[in-house]
């Protein structure tokens, strides 16, 4: 009698196929509305930051973390933060001169960015289900760092798009030539 394969049956280039297949299709359509300028509320930059430290919190307050988590927790949220900063500085905003309407449109770079990050977080899931170095991570504990490290995103990138707008707001109600 054969000895029966007791371990994880590996995954099928289909299970690969399929999630790259609607990223890429996501991916193009967002693509191809890269360029277009959308209006911007600056007024209601803070209303999405807002519910999501709600929810954090909530979170946090139901199911705190324990011991390290919360230092990995602090960390995550200054990481999400950086990223989140660094993703508004990608973000083009413009002011109307005569009319003072703010719009913003992604720049290229954010979409490269984004998609690093769909690349990191798929390359570390498949290098583990394909047997490489195992993580060991407490499930609880990396719900609790992503939900910190996206409100350090969030919160970071609003943030930053906030100031530059109400900069931009400012030079073109002054007449100045907006900094490039």
């Amino acid at each position: 009698m054969a000895a029966m394969n007791a371990s994880t049956p590996q995954p099928g280039w289909i299970s690969y196929a399929i999630p790259a297949v609607v990223i890429l299709v996501v991916l193009a359509l967002r693509w191809r509305r890269l360029g277009r300028a959308r209006p911007l509320k600056v007024e209601r930059l803070w209303i999405v930051p807002a519910l999501y430290l709600v929810i954090a919190a909530l979170g946090f307050w139901r199911f705190p973390p324990v011991g390290l988590g919360w230092l990995w927790c602090l960390i995550a949220l200054g990481a999400g933060a950086a990223l989140g900063w660094q993703r508004g500085r990608l973000m083009r905003i413009s002011v109307d001169p005569v009319t003072h309407e703010v719009s913003q449109s992604a720049s290229p770079a954010t979409m490269v960015f984004v998609l690093v990050l769909i690349l990191i977080r798929s390359g570390v899931r498949n290098a583990e289900a394909l047997g490489g170095p195992a993580f060991h991570v407490d499930v609880a504990m990396l719900t609790d760092v992503l939900i910190a490290f996206a409100l350090g995103l969030l919160s970071a990138q609003r943030t930053e798009m906030w100031l530059r707008a109400r900069r931009l707001i400012g030079q073109a109600r002054a007449g100045v030539a907006p900094e490039v």
